[in-house]
């Protein structure tokens, strides 16, 4: 089993069920309540690493409970689920206390991949990331400044440019989600955004092909890969 135990929040007793037992069976160990007053008294007696908060629940709705939640553990990762998908509701998420947000319906796969990617960032950051920058076979990539250097030359790179990158080299040789790529950066994975992305692969890969080592992969149906 994993270390990390989740914390799983959510009034619809099936939905709940099922994503329990998924992240179960993905070695998650997940404890389910079926309102945020349950969900805040198990916090404030158990150890979790992370919550997963529908957000229109009785008694007390998960936006509340992240902010009790947070009080107590202001680093504890937060996941929203909810059916809203208004860019203001997402905004108070945020505001809240979220780390991501995910909108029903959605599929399991998707909200594992979150998961994973914000335990990656918030517990175990990568042997590939230091000092806030990654290397990718003969570049340096620092995200916070969105420059990729080569040699003596540097690359500044456009705010999504650099967004995408950087989830490519949190995936390292492994594959970047599609959907997970457009939601997280986008908000949406509509066509339109979809074609967008395309155009910032196209640049990244003009960018990086001076080492002929890295390549970014088309991955059929799912993705894409940072190979370095």
């Amino acid at each position: 089993m994993n270390n990390i135990r989740i914390l799983l929040a959510e009034d619809d007793n099936n939905l709940g069920i099922l994503l329990r037992n998924y992240l179960t069976a993905k070695n998650y160990e997940t404890e389910l309540f079926v309102n945020g007053n349950l969900a805040l008294e198990a916090f404030s007696n158990g150890s979790f690493g992370l919550c997963i908060l529908d957000i229109m629940m009785p008694e007390m709705d998960g936006l509340t409970l992240a902010r009790e939640i947070r009080l107590s553990n202001p680093d504890i990762p937060v996941i929203f689920l909810t059916a809203k998908n208004q860019k203001e509701d997402i905004i108070d998420g945020f505001k809240s206390g979220a780390d991501d947000y995910i909108t029903k319906p959605f599929s399991m796969e998707e909200l594992l991949y979150r998961i994973e990617a914000i335990l990656r960032r918030t517990i175990n950051p990568g042997a590939n990331k230091k000092d806030d920058s990654y290397s990718i076979g003969g570049y340096s990539f620092d995200p916070l400044k969105q420059i990729l250097a080569y040699n003596n030359e540097n690359i500044k790179l456009t705010t999504k440019e650099s967004e995408l990158l950087e989830l490519l080299c949190r995936h390292g040789n492994e594959i970047l989600e599609r959907n997970y790529a457009l939601k997280t950066i986008w908000i949406d994975d509509n066509y339109f955004n979809a074609r967008s992305m395309d155009v910032y692969i196209t640049r990244l890969r003009k960018y990086l092909r001076k080492d002929p080592s890295v390549k970014i992969l088309n991955i059929h149906g799912r993705g894409y890969k940072l190979i370095s």
